[in-house]
């Protein structure tokens, strides 16, 4: 969480400094925003690229633990529906056989 926090910071940081950069410049209003948010896509994707890749490992191996905890989960659920079905399976067995 700290990693999401310190980049999307970050972010912000590039995004504050191209709109007082560019707003010294001479952009206002509209172009000003427009340009400011282009200049700081650009400069984000340049300057946060390791911070941008360590986030991105975080939240791979967080997807990783959850999905290994859903798949063993899913398992075991198979295998409850399989025992119940074999139970039903002996039942009807044995009622036929009674017959």
């Amino acid at each position: 969480m700290r990693t999401g926090l310190a980049y999307t910071a970050a972010r912000i940081l590039i995004l504050a400094v191209a709109l007082v950069l560019l707003s010294l410049a001479g952009a206002r209003g509209i172009l000003l925003l427009a340009l400011a948010f282009v200049v700081s896509a650009l400069a984000s994707y340049v300057l946060l690229s390791k911070q941008r890749e360590t986030m991105a490992g975080v939240l791979n191996r967080r997807l990783s633990k959850a999905t290994s905890k859903v798949t063993g989960k899913a398992a075991e659920f198979r295998e409850r529906i399989r025992e119940g079905a074999a139970a039903e399976d002996d039942d009807v067995d044995e009622e036929q056989a009674v017959r």
